[in-house]
């Protein structure tokens, strides 16, 4: 066969047809065989021309063979990317909780060692970084993990409400109190109870928040009678719970009873390397509940998504994608990621001393309702003039109508 790959072409092979090695890169990828009923019609004209398209005609076979073989290891790939994040996902059994960064692996050793305790665990980190799924990974792995699961958002009940929902009440307590009602506190013995944003208690309900976990006892409101209860606690927080201590606004005795066990939650800046996994983890799992087949992720999309800051970090990260599969018509990720460039424009960057400042401010103004004037504002809390701090809220991007 090796005389068909050069022009060389005997005379009595052409008499009545021939054949020619498909050869491509040293590589015979197949065979032209030309053939023909009538002796003699095929000339050296023709050969010669057949020899030369035979050489684009392997290339051709052999980019096409090419294209196949990486279409197959693509999908291999993307096979055993899937099913090697359900083994790493099903290997450390963290149910929602994504990611291979040495920070969190840092976080979930962490869980791993203190949950089977009875210890109470303070999880410090900014708002969205998953301090829930960390609280229920405790919980999943402690002896009481049978029993009951117990959440409080501790910011989202009104400062009058607050005591009983935590400590339950006696029919006629207070106006509107019409029947009895079981508290947080109650309702997670021999269980665990999850106090979120626990910096926004009031400080008239710390003593008594104090008494229940020392004690393991409290009352009802309205009632004499003290209730016993059994309760692991895990409190979480996105402020500085000592610099609340030191302007009076968080118990010292409190504090050091939550802070038996902190946990710092790394935010989502801090470990990039995962936000691919989060992508493609909230890919499928908003791609299965809208029922679409979303295949891929643009490398251009991707990079943005890893490079961007994510201030409001994996809770963001979560609605954008969301957005993102909302507005995909196909098998590839629309992610509008001309949006990451607008949003937060006036917002400074995480870490810096502006950025400090501004979350302070928002933080002080929470408090106050969005009131910046007078004895209770703002101003006097953080001890600067009304002015200063209107001025502040100007450079820094601050709206007070929507901090309240």
């Amino acid at each position: 066969m090796s005389d068909w790959s050069t022009p060389m072409v005997h005379a009595e092979a052409i008499e009545s047809g021939c054949a020619l090695p498909l050869i491509s890169r040293n590589r015979t990828v197949g065979v032209l065989t030309l053939a023909s009923r009538v002796e003699n019609s095929v000339s050296r004209e023709d050969v010669d021309f057949l020899l030369r398209a035979a050489g684009q005609v392997a290339i051709a076979i052999e980019n096409a063979l090419a294209y196949r073989e990486i279409a197959e290891l693509k999908d291999k790939l993307a096979q055993e990317k899937l099913y090697l994040e359900d083994e790493i996902r099903g290997e450390m059994d963290f149910e929602g909780i994504v990611g291979q960064s040495s920070g969190l692996r840092h976080v979930l050793n962490l869980v791993e060692t203190v949950a089977p305790s009875d210890s109470t665990v303070l999880l410090l980190g900014e708002t969205g970084t998953g301090k829930e799924l960390i609280a229920r990974a405790i919980h999943e792995r402690s002896r009481r993990k049978a029993r009951t699961f117990v959440k409080l958002n501790c910011a989202a009940i009104p400062t009058g409400l607050l005591e009983s929902e935590l400590f339950g009440h006696e029919r006629g307590a207070f106006t509107g109190a019409i029947a009895q009602k079981i508290g947080r506190l109650e309702l997670a013995d021999q269980g665990s109870l999850f106090l979120d944003e626990v910096g926004d208690i009031p400080v008239e309900i710390q003593p008594k928040l104090l008494r229940a976990l020392q004690e393991r006892e409290f009352e009802r409101l309205g009632s004499t009678r003290t209730t016993k209860v059994n309760v692991r606690l895990v409190a979480a927080t996105n402020r500085d719970l000592e610099k609340m201590m030191e302007n009076r606004e968080f118990r010292s005795d409190l504090y050091y009873r939550l802070n038996v066990f902190p946990i710092r939650i790394p935010p989502l800046r801090e470990r990039p390397e995962d936000i691919p996994l989060l992508v493609r983890y909230f890919t499928q799992k908003h791609g299965r509940l809208m029922n679409k087949e979303i295949e891929s992720i643009p490398a251009a999309a991707m990079r943005k998504l890893s490079s961007w800051h994510w201030p409001g970090n994996i809770r963001e990260l979560e609605n954008f994608i969301e957005r993102s599969v909302i507005l995909t018509h196909g098998t590839a990720l629309q992610a509008p990621i001309g949006e990451l460039s607008t949003n937060g424009r006036n917002t400074p960057m995480p870490g810096t001393r502006e950025a400090n400042e501004r979350d302070e401010a928002v933080r002080v103004l929470k408090i106050t309702n969005g009131r910046v004037a007078g004895p209770n504002g703002a101003a006097a809390r953080m001890g600067i003039k009304r002015t200063t701090l209107i001025s502040r809220m100007k450079k820094l991007g601050i709206d007070p109508r929507k901090v309240s």
